[in-house]
């Protein structure tokens, strides 16, 4: 295979252009004054962190960057991105979504801190400490993130821990944010553009409620306008109408009610109290390059890399399972969305894990994947989240509880394409994890500057052989793998 063409690099001109745009857009990224309804019922229905929405990215540095100029540098980004300095404002009663407002009392000692591994300086090391600083939860009256600079890794390394609650975002809009405010030269930049706080202190628990309230009343004559038109629709073309109907009510059957599987017995024990996390790496053109020579995608090869090594750890245990149930995000983003929030739908699946032959399972999970992106009913769930969000919590929180009948989640975040710096240090590997929201098992590939780093985060009551699933899953990723 030919080694991939090598970008001209930018001028001078074009890099401080790209940089510009790159902070007006960090500027913009989460600018929503209020949750969305799928933001709410995720930050309503937490029970962490048996059932979590906590994401987070590692990056691995070449050296631990000067502490005092870290501090500016996060300051800086906390003042640039409105989001990271505003709290959640609850209604007083659930009339609608929270609202967000600037955090009168934020410093920047709190959400930034600093640690030292000591003599255990090992990758196991650091993963084992950030397992702990992941499943510690959020303080709730406070903006919703954390930092953490980890100093002492092997080599003179270090690490930056960078810890977001999901209601702030998706994956997606993560890798926007740390692509729009993270460097991309090891010198010190002196010209970044500095935002004006609101002094407003924003919205109270009663103007928020009172908002809630008037915005579902408002909305009254426009669903009662839909649903005239809709009327009106049917009347005119009643066949066609009535086609359109039995095609989504057909696709809401399939999405509402998956093929139910057996249960793997193996990850059956899960309570979600205590997390374990791993890593892989592998390059991106190779596993696009394997995703291709069996007529699949990157995330084929993925998905398939991820059943094999499933597969391997079941047979090490004498289970013999033909599927897998999983939960798979679909990204609804819009080429024009705004950056930042959350715009997904999750996609159940029976995982092909029975089926040996590598081309067979990325075959066979291309069709399954591109049947479940066109199901018209794929977002059905943000039909109920308005409900489900204007009644108690634990009405969400039941409904949130569908995602753990699936013992493993898969997500997949592009990430960024291109070497960055974080304060002086080279960011050398991103690694992503993602939550446990009641599965067995939650694997997030990220990609970064050619190489795909996949954050797996376990539930320890449900994978009692750490070590055997680590070695499973470099072997189901070197099969797929060895197809490029």
């Amino acid at each position: 295979m030919a080694p991939p063409k090598k970008r001209p690099a930018a001028t001078p001109e074009e890099g401080y252009a790209a940089q510009q745009a790159r902070w007006q857009a960090a500027a913009q990224w989460g600018s929503e004054t209020s949750m969305n309804e799928l933001e709410t019922v995720m930050w309503r229905s937490e029970r962490h962190p048996q059932a979590s929405s906590t994401i987070a990215s590692l990056l691995i540095l070449d050296q631990a960057p000067d502490w005092d100029r870290l501090v500016a540098a996060v300051d800086w980004a906390s003042s640039l991105v409105l989001k990271a300095r505003q709290r959640v404002v609850e209604p007083i009663v659930p009339t609608g979504p929270p609202a967000w407002a600037i955090d009168p009392h934020f410093h920047i000692g709190y959400h930034l801190r600093r640690h030292q591994l000591g003599a255990r300086a090992s990758m196991d090391d650091l993963l084992e400490l950030v397992q702990d600083l992941l499943i510690t939860p959020f303080d709730r009256t406070r903006p919703l993130w954390e930092a953490t600079l980890i100093e002492g890794l092997e080599g003179g390394r270090a690490a930056y821990l960078l810890k977001l609650h999901h209601s702030l975002t998706d994956g997606l809009g993560a890798a926007q944010l740390l692509s729009a405010v993270q460097s991309r030269t090891r010198s010190h930049t002196d010209d970044k553009p500095v935002s004006d706080l609101p002094t407003t202190a924003g919205p109270t628990a009663w103007e928020v409620t009172t908002e809630g309230l008037r915005e579902t009343i408002s909305a009254a004559p426009m669903i009662a306008a839909t649903a005239a038109a809709a009327v009106a629709g049917t009347l005119r073309d009643p066949s066609g109408a009535v086609s359109e109907g039995l095609r989504f009510a057909a696709s809401l059957r399939r999405v509402l009610t998956p093929k139910v599987l057996e249960r793997s017995p193996l990850l059956a024990g899960r309570d979600g109290r205590r997390w374990v996390l791993q890593t892989l790496d592998c390059r991106l053109d190779t596993l696009r390059a394997a995703g291709r020579a069996a007529g699949g995608s990157v995330n084929d090869a993925y998905l398939a890399a991820l059943l094999g090594g499933m597969r391997r750890y079941h047979e090490a245990h004498g289970v013999d399972l033909e599927e897998l149930q999983m939960t798979v995000p679909v990204s609804l983003r819009r080429a024009d969305d705004p950056m930042g929030g959350n715009r997904f739908a999750g996609a159940m699946i029976a995982g092909p894990m029975g089926i040996e032959d590598p081309v067979e399972r990325i075959a066979i999970l291309r069709g399954v994947m591109l049947s479940e992106v066109n199901e018209p009913a794929l977002d059905t769930f943000s039909l109920f989240t308005p409900i489900a969000n204007r009644l108690p919590s634990a009405v969400g929180a039941a409904a949130m509880r569908l995602g753990s009948l699936n013992d493993l989640a898969a997500s997949n975040v592009p990430g960024i394409s291109e070497s960055v710096y974080l304060a002086g240090a080279k960011v050398e590997r991103a690694i992503p994890f993602g939550p446990l929201p009641g599965v067995a098992v939650m694997a997030v590939l990220g990609s970064y500057a050619g190489v795909c780093s996949v954050g797996f985060t376990l539930d320890d009551r449900a994978i009692e052989s750490p070590a055997l699933f680590a070695a499973s899953m470099r072997e189901g990723f070197d099969e797929v793998l060895a197809l490029a």
